[in-house]
């Protein structure tokens, strides 16, 4: 029998927004077992997560919000592998900005149940780096990956379109803080962390 496991595969390219293009590396998470997985956030390089895939059923392709660098290889991907691509509908705005005439398959919805290699991961909506971010959080694995959600040294960039950081830091303080500290907290880029670790680092005042 195989283990359910994280695997981080980093991608490289651009994030575009209000007129402005940075290069940004991003972690691709395959969750899942030597079966099948579940793909939270096809970043850049449709090319480089399918290799990573290396054959497993994919079960679904989670965008953890809408933003160009989350989200681009996610058509191809869905092609590729026939996984249904799922996001939040508050974010289909930077989804049709990024891929016009190609819809999401399904959305994703606050305590949703994904199942992967018999095992659920579960939605929390946590807007704030934009109005549809969503975490998947696996209490099988003591882990929850955030997206641009939570970082190691707090919580993600705000101050951009779709953004807010009162509904950012509310939705970390009620949605993430209660889950145990050890919890692993695995981000859209850099390093992972702990949900203890960061307590600190969460304003207590909005």
């Amino acid at each position: 029998m195989s283990t359910l496991r994280a695997q981080r595969v980093v991608t490289s390219g651009t994030f575009s927004l209000d007129g402005e293009t940075f290069d940004v590396d991003n972690n691709v998470w395959l969750v899942g077992d030597d079966e099948e997985v579940l793909i939270v956030d096809a970043a850049h390089a449709p090319r480089t997560i399918a290799a990573a895939v290396a054959g497993r059923r994919v079960t679904a392709i989670v965008c953890t919000h809408g933003h160009d660098d989350h989200i681009g290889a996610a058509p191809a991907l869905a092609e590729a592998t026939g996984a249904p691509v799922l996001l939040h509908p508050a974010d289909r705005g930077l989804w049709d900005t990024a891929h016009p005439g190609r819809a999401p398959d399904g959305d994703l919805r606050d305590g949703q149940r994904l199942l992967v290699a018999g095992v659920a991961a579960r939605v929390l909506h946590t807007p704030g780096h934009t109005w549809g971010s969503c975490v998947v959080h696996v209490p099988f694995l003591d882990a929850v990956f955030t997206g641009d959600t939570l970082f190691h040294g707090g919580p993600g960039a705000t101050g951009r379109s779709y953004s807010d950081r009162p509904a950012l830091v509310t939705s970390i303080r009620q949605r993430l803080l209660p889950l145990p500290g050890a919890t692993v907290v695995h981000t859209g880029h850099g390093q992972d962390t702990t949900i203890g670790a960061e307590r600190p680092h969460v304003p207590a005042d909005l």
